[in-house]
């Protein structure tokens, strides 16, 4: 009787390291551009549309990068593609949900106070 181990999807570890690592210099780029933008029109926008498709579509990028990454390597371990899909996929929903609620946070201290709402060395211990 043989046994076949399958073969560890190496080749989907670097495609999802690749796709994270590009989407987040587009998230990066797009965020960049869109808050300069808001700047000099600040009484003219919302923040909140700072959160419209040029933002979020490369933060999903970035999501789904992730997640095929994180599967990826948990399948090298030998997990099952069933269960390394899953147990990715919730943690990116989670943690991808936590950064995008942050993310919206920062946003509305920026249109209430501007760029001093941000000062992190303003805080005392």
């Amino acid at each position: 009787m043989y046994y076949y181990l399958p073969q560890p999807p190496y080749f989907l570890l670097i495609v999802g390291l690749f796709t994270g690592i590009t989407c987040g210099l587009a998230f990066e780029a797009s965020l960049k551009l869109t808050l300069k933008q808001w700047s000099k029109q600040s009484s003219s926008k919302s923040i909140e549309e700072l959160r419209a498709f040029k933002v979020g579509f490369p933060f999903v990028g970035i999501c789904v990068g992730v997640c095929v990454f994180l599967a990826s390597g948990l399948q090298i371990f030998s997990l099952d593609v069933w269960l390394s899909y899953g147990i990715s996929l919730l943690m990116t929903i989670f943690i991808g949900g936590l950064v995008w609620y942050q993310l919206g946070n920062l946003f509305l201290q920026l249109q209430r106070g501007g760029s001093r709402e941000l000062d992190l060395d303003a805080f005392e211990l």
